[in-house]
């Protein structure tokens, strides 16, 4: 009975997937629209440090800022 069901809800998610891909349109993105006016594309360096560096950057920045808010400056005696 288990693998029944298994097989059965395998179906019905290939079967939506195939009817959602079947229903949708093409992006249309070779075709051009009024007014679009794009730029030079990014050099490999360019593109790794969008997508790579800054966000490592951000990270330890926040993580910095994190660490030093947190810092206790005063030590207590233990008990």
């Amino acid at each position: 009975m288990d693998k029944k069901n298994a097989l059965r809800a395998g179906a019905l998610a290939a079967g939506t997937t195939l009817i959602m891909l079947a229903m949708t349109s093409p992006a249309l993105a070779l075709t051009r629209d009024d007014g679009d006016d794009p730029g030079h594309g990014l050099s490999v360096l360019q593109t790794l440090g969008l997508f790579v560096g800054i966000p490592i950057l951000a990270f330890l920045v926040i993580a910095g800022l994190v660490v030093l808010g947190t810092k206790n400056t005063k030590k207590l005696p233990h008990a």
